[in-house]
């Protein structure tokens, strides 16, 4: 299958095939006249791809779940370690989140006369303490003594 073909069934540019190929996703195609001809398992791979990338998981955690993935391969094992990680990471976002949805909502009952006042107001917020607490947030609100 040409790249544009594939490119096509994919819903993909072949920009974004080429890329995949450059990043080791995807198998160099074999060339016929300098056109790449795309192997017959080119287009499940790509349709792989932009789904975990529609599902947020990176090139390279891709990268890893399709390292050595063959037809025969069970994915179900691969997909559990994936998923496993992946999903401490949403429970990490999730909190986050929450935990900036409520100081959010308590800013739109802010009626500071000032900067100033605001910045004291915020330090001293149960809501911002608790939130330079937690892990996930500690490079959002640097420790300062």
């Amino acid at each position: 299958m040409k790249i544009g073909q594939l490119a096509r069934a994919a819903g993909l540019n072949a920009s974004a095939i080429r890329y995949y190929e450059k990043r080791g996703l995807l198998a160099a195609p074999q060339r016929l006249g300098g056109q790449r001809l795309y192997a017959s398992d080119a287009l499940s791979r790509l349709l792989l791809i932009r789904f975990a990338t529609e599902m947020g998981f990176t090139l390279a955690e891709i990268k890893l779940f399709l390292n050595g993935l063959r037809d025969s391969t069970p994915v179900g094992p691969r997909w559990k370690k994936l998923a496993t990680r992946k999903l401490r990471e949403v429970e990490l976002t999730i909190a986050r989140s929450l935990q900036l949805k409520s100081l959010l909502e308590g800013l739109l009952d802010c009626h500071c006369p000032s900067l100033r006042f605001c910045v004291n107001c915020l330090r001293l917020s149960p809501k911002l303490r608790n939130l330079k607490k937690h892990p996930a947030l500690r490079k959002v609100f640097p420790q300062t003594n």
